[in-house]
């Protein structure tokens, strides 16, 4: 029988790398796109050395089948990971890193069934299943015949070890000659820059790298405690006047009184940084912290001391769904409050990490699985445990899962003192069982639980707003669609306005029912987003966002314009007063600071990476990219685009921002892995 003639090792070896580039560009291209030149060299020098270890494994036993069988395996494999991925980021618009694939993709999974079947049975799903399987169906195929591996001897071996260990030390060679690429896979490190950067397979290997080294305390604060100001413009006076000679008496002037000057003191509190601890982590956060300068009590501070507060994070909220008409209450409270025109809510780790922004006034270093890092920690500094130490009456509440994202343990250490109440642990008795479900429910089955007991402290995580945005797909969509048919735009634009107007009926009811309590004037009414709407755009990136560049009315080019959106921040006894307007760029990460301050509540500021934004404190805006924004210009895409190019910065301006906004982040995640206010407040609860 005539045999077909075995393939030459070294084509057969080419495979492996072949394969896991064309992995890497397929990824690239169905999710964060860009073509980076010098990144995709150095991509394709990692995947020669990943894949050429591969291939050694996949040579090792005598028995043509059982290398078969690893070759295939190594093929399917890969491309499953890459697919899993695909699908996160087509959902989510981020990618998981390792820390959040374990501790939350059982309950993406378990909550957002229906979405990912429907997205993996499209027609886009399926092409891009088949390309990513086509590799290992053509070696299932065609590969026992004509290229089955075979054992080879030592020495080959050896030579091709050695080669992936220099294709490897080559590949860091060029990060290190890379200012941009060394940044962000040392002291800069971004999961999601390094994934769009070098490619997947080693994005997941540094996330591996640094999930195992999480409180290690690898690394160091930068020498950069204070931001660089510009000179205050010198003072200019006014002309003296002189009397008018034709005047029969000269003009007279009264002196008026004078005030002592207000003198403010600093946001700050005794801490004993001296406590003996084991740890170089929180050793190196002790000293970072004593360099920082607090900012100072202002006008503000207390302005809503002993006024009860209702926080509530807004799934998918932004500040296009603020219409006078079609959402007069959200309007309302967006222009009689406190009005933040130019306000952020960065975006990096879905819903569970622009809660934690919200709640905790910290980055989520740990993506997705930051907020399960704290229920075991001491959350000294939340909403709930500083208004819980004056007496407040409070309560967490969710109207979806209860369990997800292990809300049932997170929320119930916020510091509320009735807890966390979730679909299935008692909201299912005013919430029907809908997807999603009603935030204007949520609102009138928990109102008369807490309305009497003033003062009080509530949250909620709303979930009216969450995408997909299709009549079939969305209950509250439909439910509201008859309210949004007259509206110039495309009917997915529709369905998300629809989706919100549940949360402008919820807080119409809401001020409706403390206007007739008589509560309103002692009530403080806060929402927030948690993210972008990422739901408009089924696998959207930067630069190809056409549903939510229409929803904004510009085209989406880089995070800040993503992420922009609005904060609200009310009380009734803010109508009658001349308008508070922050017109600074301000983030989720200021908001606990700035409540902290408008309650009146004993914080030291150095600890909160944001600001008050009625302090002294300089505006600074920043997310896990690095990315930056001050009064005087915004970072991005690696260069600072100033706000108005006639005004001189400081020399050195923008390096020092950058390395202040390094310790912040590095802060954050030190704080989370050490349980840093457990160690600092331990003795004091």
């Amino acid at each position: 029988m005539k045999t077909r003639k075995q393939l030459p090792q070294w084509l057969i070896a080419a495979l492996f790398p072949a394969v896991l580039f064309y992995y890497e560009l397929l990824f690239r291209a169905f999710t964060v796109g860009g073509s980076p030149k010098f990144g995709t060299v150095v991509m394709l020098l990692f995947c020669l050395s990943y894949a050429g270890v591969a291939w050694l494994l996949a040579t090792l036993s005598k028995r043509k089948g059982v290398n078969f069988g690893v070759t295939l395996a190594y093929l399917l494999i890969t491309a499953v990971v890459f697919l899993v991925e695909y699908f996160v980021y087509r959902k989510f618009q981020i990618l998981y890193d390792l820390n959040t694939t374990l501790g939350g993709a059982g309950d993406a999974l378990g909550d957002y069934q229906e979405d990912i079947f429907a997205m993996i049975f499209s027609a886009k799903g399926l092409w891009c299943i088949f390309l990513f399987l086509l590799p290992g169906i053509l070696f299932a195929i065609f590969g026992w015949r004509y290229a089955a591996p075979q054992k080879l001897r030592a020495r080959p071996r050896i030579a091709a070890f050695l080669a992936a260990l220099a294709l490897y030390g080559l590949g860091w060679l060029g990060i290190s000659k890379s200012p941009s690429l060394s940044l962000m896979t040392g002291k800069e490190y971004d999961f999601q820059a390094v994934v769009s950067q070098l490619g997947l397979v080693t994005g997941l290997g540094m996330d591996a790298k640094e999930y195992f080294a999480s409180g290690s305390g690898d690394g160091s604060f930068e020498a950069t405690p204070t931001m660089p100001q510009l000179s205050a413009p010198a003072e200019t006076t006014a002309p003296a006047q002189t009397a008018d000679p034709s005047a029969d008496t000269p003009p007279q002037t009264t002196p008026e009184p004078t005030q002592p000057p207000v003198v403010y003191t600093p946001n700050q509190v005794a801490l004993d940084f001296s406590k003996p601890t084991k740890s170089g982590t929180v050793k190196k956060l002790n000293a970072y912290v004593q360099t920082l300068t607090p900012s100072m009590k202002n006008e503000f501070t207390g302005l809503f001391q002993g006024k009860n507060l209702i926080f509530i994070t807004a799934e998918a909220f932004t500040a296009e769904v603020i219409h006078p008409e079609l959402t007069p209450t959200l309007y309302r409270l967006a222009n009689k409050g406190i009005q933040f025109l130019d306000y952020y809510q960065p975006s990096g780790a879905g819903t569970t990490g622009g809660e934690y922004q919200n709640v905790f006034g910290m980055l989520p270093s740990a993506a997705g699985m930051s907020f399960k890092k704290t229920y075991r920690q001491s959350n000294y500094y939340t909403m709930g445990n500083q208004l819980n130490r004056l007496g407040y009456y409070g309560a967490a509440f969710h109207n979806n899962d209860y369990t997800y994202y292990d809300r049932h343990l997170t929320h119930n250490n916020l510091g509320y003192s009735a807890g966390f109440m979730g679909y299935g642990n008692g909201m299912e008795e005013y919430v029907q069982d809908l997807w999603p479900q009603s935030d204007l429910e949520m609102l009138q089955g928990t109102l008369p639980t807490y309305i009497g007991r003033q003062p009080f402290n509530i949250y909620y995580m709303s979930v009216s707003g969450h995408s997909r945005y299709s009549r079939g797909s969305n209950a509250m969509t439909s439910k509201n669609w008859s309210r949004v048919t007259h509206l110039d735009c495309s009917t997915t634009l529709k369905g998300y306005f629809a989706a919100n107007l549940e949360l402008e009926d919820a807080l119409a009811y809401l001020v409706a029912e403390l206007e007739k309590a008589g509560i309103a004037d002692d009530t403080v009414i806060v929402v927030a987003a948690d993210h972008f709407p990422y739901g408009l755009d089924d696998g959207g990136r930067i630069g190809n966002m056409p549903y939510l560049s229409e929803l904004y009315g510009y085209k989406v080019v880089n995070r800040f314009q993503r992420d922009h959106s609005r904060l609200i921040i009310w009380s009734g006894c803010l109508e009658d007063m001349e308008p508070i307007i922050v017109d600074s760029p301000t983030s989720s990460l200021d908001i606990l600071p700035t409540l902290s301050n408008l309650f009146g509540t004993e914080f030291d500021s150095r600890l909160m990476v944001g600001r008050d934004v009625f302090s002294d404190a300089p505006a600074l805006v920043f997310n896990s990219n690095y990315e930056w924004k001050t009064d005087y210009g915004t970072y991005y895409g690696g260069s600072f685009h100033p706000a108005d190019a006639s005004v001189q910065l400081p020399e050195g301006y923008v390096d020092a921002v950058k390395a202040i906004v390094r310790n912040k982040v590095l802060f954050c995640e030190w704080v989370l892995d050490t349980d840093y206010y457990g160690y600092l407040f331990e003795q004091t609860e």
